[in-house]
């Protein structure tokens, strides 16, 4: 059982920044993906930003050039600061956790959710 446990939303005015973090704990898959998903109120959730374990990331495109994704291994920590910061990056964003094995994905992990409200 992966426990992830997430920090760091708030309210910041547009262009501002903000870094989430969240600790993974329990896990014992060494291939695996760290991902930051949101939610708009009245929207679905979305995939923001994902760093796995061989190094690589991917950000959807709203955001690339603005938010990083990054890992701290020795804490078994991903982080994703955000500059630039508009309104529509407004919402609830969720820490995901998906643990591989033989390359398949064997089981995903949810975090509590953070609130990220951007003003105008």
């Amino acid at each position: 059982q992966v426990q992830l446990v997430e920090s760091g939303g708030g309210l910041v005015q547009t262009g501002g920044s903000l870094r989430l973090s969240c600790a993974a704990s329990g896990s014992t898959f060494s291939r695996n993906a760290m991902a930051w998903y949101r939610q708009a109120p009245g929207k679905q959730r979305e995939l923001v930003a994902i760093s796995r374990s061989d190094g690589s990331t991917t950000y959807t495109d709203s955001v690339k050039g603005r938010f990083t994704i990054f890992r701290e291994n020795t804490k078994n920590t991903v982080y994703l600061q955000m500059n630039s910061l508009k309104p529509e990056d407004t919402g609830i964003y969720y820490c995901n956790f998906k643990g591989y094995r033989d390359y398949l994905p064997r089981e995903e992990y949810w975090g509590q959710g953070t609130q990220v409200t951007v003003s105008s």
